[in-house]
């Protein structure tokens, strides 16, 4: 018979480090975004003793009758929503702890469907301490493939299903010939163009650092690297915007930081950097795992007024990751306008939201989106940046 052990302290959740560890290497798909290092980190910047936004823990091991079959991390925080077209409420969202700072997320482990049906069961039997419940960045069509909406219903959590994000991917698998043969005529002569006159100005440089972990000795986080990303991101136009943030960004930096180190001795950390004449002038910052890129911040030195520099890094490293043999780049949600002469590969994320039928504040919610969209059909492709904390490219 299954069961479930609900841990809301990090300090519990430390005796399940392995388990995880060994979860996640069984999870389809699964990204840096679902590591315990991240909700380690996570919990630390947002949750009580952070910002404030996260104020409880729970995370669900479900037990099947032999052993656990899997793991379903959640964060009961605090969220200002539209309940019309200018006045907001603050409402307790029981969700996954990704913040949209990637673009997919669900349960871990070898058995994702039993977890997700014995955990939500769990979540019902249990008091609620949540307005709505809120499962979103769930990528429907290659990963998920109908889980969450099935696993809702059958427990009776009615849920409402809206699109979340769109995002660009480039799928690897197809090889380096197939993918830059399927790029317009237009751009392959683009690169080439951009390449010829970044040469004319000087030595151009391609360097990556991807190391392989502490577990291989390899966890050198080259702090030097590091700073070059944030130094360029303060010198990029994204700085100036008036949205979202970068890697310079105060309300960003320090977790960025501390993640940066997480991910070094775990081996996810993939930096990405362009010279000329040995100055620094592009970067690209992005998780690794199991084969699949998440390209997280990018940028280059506006200040040189060269065109091509984003380019010409982009078309280095996605070259050099299909030699190296990665499975996946995802480059990001939102903001397909500049991605769109890379990816061959375009995937929407859904939302699925349950509104309990006694809670005022969440009926409220549901009443003005539902409004909204009626009015204001949302436009995903080329939306403008919104203030959320991973919104920022």
């Amino acid at each position: 018979m299954s069961h479930v052990l609900e841990i809301n302290d990090l300090e519990s959740l430390a005796a399940y480090r392995l388990l995880w560890h060994s979860m996640l290497g069984e999870t389809e798909g699964a990204t840096f975004f679902q590591s315990l290092d991240w909700l380690e980190l996570y919990w630390k910047h947002f949750g009580p003793q952070g910002s404030g936004d996260v104020e409880k823990l729970r995370v669900l091991i479900v037990h099947g009758p032999e052993k656990p079959i899997g793991i379903l991390p959640l964060v009961v925080r605090r969220e200002s929503k539209l309940i019309g077209f200018r006045e907001w409420r603050t409402v307790r969202t029981l969700a996954y702890p990704l913040h949209d700072w990637g673009t997919s997320y669900g349960p871990l482990g070898p058995n994702p469907t039993a977890t997700l049906l014995v955990a939500l069961r769990h979540i019902q039997e249990t008091p609620r301490d949540w307005d709505v419940l809120e499962f979103a960045s769930v990528e429907e069509e290659h990963l998920d493939r109908g889980r969450t909406p099935r696993a809702l219903e059958q427990v009776n959590l009615t849920a409402v299903d809206q699109v979340h994000d769109q995002a660009a991917q480039i799928d690897c698998r197809v090889g380096w010939e197939a993918y830059w043969a399927s790029r317009t005529g237009k751009h392959r002569n683009n690169v080439r163009r951009t390449e010829r006159k970044l040469a004319e100005l000087g030595q151009v440089e391609y360097v990556r650092y991807r190391p392989e972990g502490s577990a291989c000795g390899d966890d050198d986080p080259r702090w030097d690297l590091f700073d070059i990303c944030v130094e360029l991101s303060e010198r990029s136009w994204q700085h100036q915007a008036s949205f979202g943030t970068t890697m310079a960004h105060e309300s960003v930096c320090d977790f960025l930081r501390d993640v940066h180190a997480a991910a070094v001795r775990q081996g996810a950390v993939d930096i990405n950097l362009l010279y000329l004449d040995g100055r620094p002038v592009a970067f690209t910052y992005n998780y690794h795992l199991h084969g699949n890129v998440f390209g997280l911040r990018m940028g280059f030195d506006a200040e040189l007024e060269i065109d091509g520099l984003g380019t010409t890094l982009m078309h280095r490293s996605i070259r050099d990751g299909f030699e190296r043999g990665d499975a996946l780049f995802d480059l990001g949600p939102s903001y397909l306008g500049p991605k769109r002469r890379w990816w061959n590969r375009l995937v929407t994320t859904r939302r699925y939201t349950h509104y309990p039928a006694l809670a005022w504040k969440a009926q409220t919610v549901r009443f003005g989106r539902q409004v909204r969209s009626w009015l204001k059909p949302a436009r995903l492709a080329n939306r403008l940046p919104t203030a959320s904390l991973s919104k920022a490219r």
